[in-house]
Order: C-alpha cells, then sequence, then structure tokens
C-alpha cells in the first residue's frame, strides 16, 4: 500500500510572486494544489486551503470583510471575508476600491532623466521631406468610405501578387489598403471626424511613401470631402506622390481597380530607392498595448514593456498609451505623475468621459475583463488596470490628446481610446507611433497595416506554444532567470532593430495588416 504523500513546502519565491512587500495577496507562477504549505520570508507559513491556478492569488493573511485586498500595493478590490491560504476569486472579492481625486493646485514633477545626447543611440530610418522619420515604405490605399472598401483591397492585393517586386522595387515595403466599414449613414460630429482624421494621419504618416485615395463617388465622406479636410490639416505634410480615384467616374468596379493598380505601378516607382539614413532614437514614437492579458502580464511583460518605454523616453524619444478603460479604478496614479496639475485633471477627465460615454449604452467600464483575462486571474478592471498601467514606464505624464491626435511634444502621452484591440491599435498608428509593442499572456496575434507590432509574452509557456508570433518573451522574469530590467533593455534593442529594419515583427511575417478604428459614437469594451 502506497503511503499518502505529504503535501509541497515551497519558498515564496519558488512558487509566486510578492508584487510589494505591503501586498497581503501572492500571485503563484504554475497550479498549486491545496494543502501545500508557502514560507513567507518573514519566516511565517501560510497554507493553501484551496487549488490555485496560474496568475491567481491567494490571501497571504486573512482578510475580513470590509478590508481592503492589496496588490502593487493598491487596493484591488474588498474583501467578502477571505482566509489566510484561501484564493482570491469573483465570489470573495468585492470590485469596489476607494476613487481617489486629491489634485494639488501645485503639483509639479520634474522631467525624465534624460540621457547624455551622446548616449541615446541611433536607429536607421527613412527621412522625408518634412523632417519626419518612419521606420516602414508602403505605398498605401486609402478607400474614403466603406463604399469603397471593396475596391482598395482588390487593388492592394493584386498589385502585391502582380505588380510588387522587392528587386524591382528596392527600399519599398509593399502595397497595403486600409477597407473599413464606415463614410456614409454616420451622423455627423465625432464619428465622421474621427474617420477623416484616423484616415489623413495614416496617409501622412512617415511610414508611408505614396497614396492612393479612391471613393466611390456618392458618398458622405467622398473625395471632395476628403479633399476640403486635408487642405485644412497641413494636406500630407510633404508632397507625398499621391492619386485619387473615383469608382463611378472610372466605369465601375473592374475599371477602378484596373485604374488603380497603374497607379500603384506609378506610385511604386516614385517611392523606389528611398534610402534610410542614420538618425537619433528621438526620432522614434512608441505605442504601448496589451490584449489577451493574464495575471502573469502585468508581472513581467508590461513591466518589462514599462521599462524599455522609459529607455525610449529617456532617450528623447515618445511614448503614447491608450486603451482608456484600462485606466479605471488606478487613474489617480497617472494623476499623481503629471506634469502639472492641469494635465492631473485631463487625466480624470479622460476616465470620466469614457465612463459616462460607456453609461449612454448601457455599459460599465467594470465589465471590460474578457473570460480569457478573468481565467488568466485578472478579475476585475482594478487588477487589469494597475498591471496595464505598468507599460508605460515610470516617467511623468507629459499631457493627454484625443484619439488618433498626435501628440504636440515628446515623453510619455495618454490617448484617448477603448480597450479594443483592433481600435485602439490603429488609433495609436494614426497618433504618430512608427512601431507598437503589444503585450498578451494568452496569444493575440494582431498587426497593422502600415506599422510593426512587436508581442511580447508574459510567459514562457505561451512563447513555446506560440514561436511563430511571439517577437520576445517576458516569461523569464516569472521564471526567475532575468530581472524586469534586463527583459526590458533587451525588447529595446529589439525595438531598434526593427525601427532599422533589420528585422521584421512576426506579425508583418505573418501578414497581419489589421485595420480599424474607433468612431467615438460607440462603446468597445
Amino acid at each position: 500500500m502506497t503511503a499518502p504523500q505529504s503535501p509541497p513546502h515551497l519558498e515564496l519565491a519558488q512558487c509566486a510572486v510578492l508584487v510589494h512587500p505591503d501586498d497581503n495577496v501572492a500571485v503563484v507562477k504554475r497550479a498549486l494544489e491545496a494543502g501545500t504549505e508557502v514560507a513567507l520570508p518573514t519566516g511565517r507559513t501560510v497554507t493553501l486551503t484551496h487549488p490555485v491556478p496560474p496568475g491567481h492569488r491567494f490571501a497571504l493573511v486573512a482578510i475580513p470583510a470590509g478590508e481592503l485586498v492589496r496588490q502593487y500595493d493598491s487596493p484591488i478590490g474588498t474583501s467578502r471575508g477571505i482566509a489566510e491560504g484561501e484564493v482570491v476569486t469573483q465570489e470573495n472579492l468585492a470590485h469596489e476600491v476607494p476613487r481617489v481625486r486629491n489634485i494639488p493646485d501645485d503639483l509639479a514633477n520634474p522631467e525624465p532623466d534624460y540621457l547624455a545626447v551622446d548616449a541615446r543611440g541611433t536607429f536607421q530610418g527613412i527621412r522625408r521631406p518634412d523632417g519626419r522619420v518612419g521606420v516602414r515604405n508602403f505605398v498605401l490605399v486609402v478607400p474614403t468610405s466603406m463604399c469603397a472598401s471593396h475596391e482598395a483591397r482588390e487593388i492592394a492585393t493584386r498589385a502585391e501578387y502582380t505588380i510588387f517586386d522587392e528587386d524591382k522595387y528596392p527600399g519599398v515595403d509593399g502595397v497595403v489598403a486600409i477597407p473599413h466599414s464606415r463614410g456614409c449613414g454616420n451622423n455627423d460630429g465625432h464619428p465622421i471626424e474621427h474617420l477623416l482624421r484616423t484616415l489623413r494621419n495614416y496617409a501622412a504618416h512617415p511610414n508611408v511613401g505614396g497614396v492612393l485615395f479612391i471613393g466611390l463617388g456618392c458618398e458622405k465622406t467622398g473625395l471632395a470631402m476628403f479633399e476640403r479636410y486635408l487642405a485644412k490639416h497641413d494636406g500630407l505634410g510633404w508632397d507625398k506622390p499621391m492619386a485619387s480615384i473615383s469608382i463611378q467616374d472610372s466605369g465601375g468596379t473592374k475599371e477602378a481597380v484596373k485604374r488603380g493598380l497603374a497607379e500603384v505601378e506609378r506610385l511604386l516607382e516614385a517611392c523606389s530607392g528611398t534610402a534610410r539614413e542614420s538618425v537619433p532614437l528621438s526620432e522614434l514614437t512608441l505605442g504601448v498595448k496589451c490584449g489577451g492579458s493574464d495575471g502573469f502580464s502585468g508581472l513581467s511583460a508590461n513591466p518589462s514593456l514599462g521599462h524599455c518605454a522609459d529607455l525610449l523616453v529617456r532617450s528623447g524619444g515618445t511614448v503614447i498609451i491608450t486603451e482608456v478603460p484600462e485606466f479605471c479604478g488606478a487613474e489617480h496614479l497617472f494623476a499623481a505623475r503629471a506634469r502639472d496639475a492641469e494635465v492631473a485633471r485631463q487625466v480624470h477627465d479622460a476616465v470620466d468621459w469614457y465612463r459616462a460615454h460607456a453609461a449612454k449604452v448601457g455599459a460599465k467600464l467594470d465589465d471590460n475583463p474578457s473570460p480569457g483575462n478573468v481565467a488568466g486571474g485578472l478579475l476585475n478592471i482594478t487588477i487589469k488596470s494597475l498591471g496595464a498601467m505598468a507599460k508605460a514606464g515610470s516617467t511623468r505624464v507629459e499631457g493627454v490628446t484625443d484619439y488618433a491626435s498626435p501628440p504636440t511634444g515628446k515623453g510619455l502621452w495618454l490617448m484617448q481610446g477603448p480597450g479594443y484591440d483592433q481600435e485602439s491599435t490603429p488609433g495609436l498608428v494614426a497618433a504618430g507611433a512608427q512601431a507598437v509593442i503589444f503585450t498578451t499572456g494568452r496569444g493575440t496575434t494582431i498587426g497593422n497595416a502600415i506599422a510593426p507590432v512587436l508581442k511580447l509574452a508574459s510567459n514562457t509557456p505561451l512563447a513555446e506554444r506560440m514561436p511563430g508570433d511571439m517577437d520576445v518573451s517576458a516569461g523569464t522574469v516569472i521564471d526567475g532567470t532575468e530581472t524586469i530590467e534586463e527583459v526590458g533593455t533587451r525588447l529595446f534593442e529589439h525595438l531598434r532593430r526593427c525601427a532599422s529594419g533589420e528585422v521584421k515583427a512576426l506579425a508583418e511575417e505573418n501578414g497581419h495588416r489589421e485595420f480599424g478604428f474607433w468612431g467615438g459614437e460607440a462603446v468597445s469594451l
């Protein structure tokens, strides 16, 4: 007869992460069984009362009903009565946390600790005539409305298969389109403004060397409206090669596609031979994003990306973070890091606007975590927010910008926008990001039409399961073989090489060219 095995006895660092010394919960690295004894650094031992899935947390002490549960040294909810060693669940954790709104009138945070100019580094970029720098060189086909999206897709797809050749057109990265579902039948105001702004900023983006605009001919956001919008907003920034086609004036779909292919060939000739040159890293704008997050995202991938973001800001560059619903419950931390009291108020106003915006359609920001998030340990929006905000690093917040609107200065900026990946990622690119780093714990594969999107895995099993999609892994932080700073520095170097064209993002290799935009009149949580 086999004798029953005694429960495991493990040191805390072997099996779990204590994010901050003052936290009253710890996050387990792997599945732990009930009865496991966990030795704390204080010498005390906690016995798990239930099995704990990876990425979830257990109580280090008894947390009576009504007391705050703390992780990241911040409240993540209110206990409904959690025993020592008990797994924290949606049943024993209420989502209520204190809302902090104390903004001193004399609030002022110091500027970033900039690196010496000769230590900031460079990358090989594409200097455009208006002074901006691209990291890719695409010919872009822009439908002014959904009524021309089919033809735009056909032109770009056929051009890549029948016309484009890297040897014939050196320095060009391809022909892409951004089909969408808006532009006619939309209300005036925010929906139209967001569409025109996003399309214009894509066309004017430094990653784009030539543009073909295509419209149906009778829609609200037709070529005439778009031309008027461009005239009011500095055109495309420089005398960029471009052409325009009306489907109705061309004689229909087949003729429009035929004419479009001829125009694309001319644009490819104009963009061919574009050379890269050494430019300072201060010319780089990085969008930071997360999706398919798990309980490890806020412990490994997001803070590692935050260190990378700090290195870019300290090099004089720009970082943009969005997903305003995922600031909810922790927005006071961004406000406390604001440049001044006015910027702090902008942070709170951005969250308040989105909260009211969601309420108009019966939604709540508390509903943000997806089933996959919850299964991975992100039980509520506050836990998700505290981890998600780590992507922005530690430098001060310089300001808040509207969706798809470029910042007016360098440093760290917040952008209004939804949490939905297919809309927030394009918004970052429209706001000027030449590249995006996207953290994931479950395995999101999204890319972008004109910008490389690098994936940073939060855990080693994901990196091993999806090696063709994960560019870099931060799972080594959880495994204990690398620090957050080491992963962040390695990620920063990979970003530099990708921006220089030395390597492609795996999303590029896999043909991911997603595009969507946030109309502003509906909520995407």
